[in-house]
């Protein structure tokens, strides 16, 4: 995936949790923060980030005018756009580029099952149903990915929905994009959120597919570059 038409800034701040204030050249505005993680050892103030104008913010009312897309962390750069996750997945199943996901095609995305709404529907080849649900982790310390980095019950509720989708016989799958160049694994983050991990640990054991995917970052031409590299081992030591 490619993001381009992408401007650089300096962060200043986080009025509130999807408003961020930055510095572009001379003049302080701000951007519309699609993540509603805490973000905290990502958010420091004059850390570089990257910024997208959206043209028609006054058609649509918007209070911002512009996106923030993405932050620079020990010299690399993380996507901080959630509304991008999706689209990301949809291009990699497209793609055949997950080998675990490699038989199966996009039936319908934002698929309404249970209490939830999961993000996509799929469908393989023998016409059997695969329930999928996304999620992005911006969190690594010492090279290990840690998700969430918030408490989220939405997010357990969905991989508890899950759960029950694989008991009734069907099949059903966690994407977890990994979205720093250094990790290389992935463990729940037991601290945060304790239920949501043992939920996610239960999951595991009963087969719901995990599959925390690594993607690699790079920015050149004002253009930001996601590519896929490799499903990540997890550990479940707490």
């Amino acid at each position: 995936m490619e993001i381009n038409n992408l401007l650089s800034g300096k962060y200043i701040s986080r009025p509130n949790r999807f408003t961020v204030e930055f510095k572009n050249n001379e003049e302080i505005e701000l951007a519309h923060l699609h993540d509603p993680g805490r973000l905290k050892e990502l958010l420091i103030e004059g850390t570089e980030i990257l910024i997208r104008y959206v043209p028609n913010y006054k058609k649509t009312n918007r209070k911002t005018k512009y996106d923030m897309i993405a932050i620079k962390f020990q010299n690399e750069w993380v996507l901080l756009n959630s509304s991008f996750h999706n689209k990301l997945v949809e291009e990699l199943i497209n793609n055949k580029e997950i080998e675990e996901l490699k038989e199966f095609v996009i039936e319908k995305s934002e698929y309404t099952y249970g209490n939830s709404r999961l993000d996509f529907l799929l469908k393989d080849y023998a016409d059997s149903k695969m329930f999928l649900e996304v999620k992005g982790c911006t969190l690594v310390v010492n090279k290990t990915a840690k998700f969430p980095d918030a408490p989220t019950t939405r997010g357990k509720k969905h991989v508890d929905e899950l759960i029950e989708i694989k008991k009734e016989g069907m099949l059903s799958s966690i994407v977890i994009l990994v979205l720093q160049n250094s990790a290389e694994i992935f463990t729940p983050n037991y601290t945060t959120d304790k239920d949501f991990s043992e939920s996610l640990e239960e999951a595991y054991a009963n087969e719901v597919q995990i599959l925390p995917v690594h993607i690699i970052t790079d920015y050149e031409d004002n253009t930001l570059k996601l590519k896929y590299d490799k499903i990540l081992p997890i550990n479940f030591k707490e």
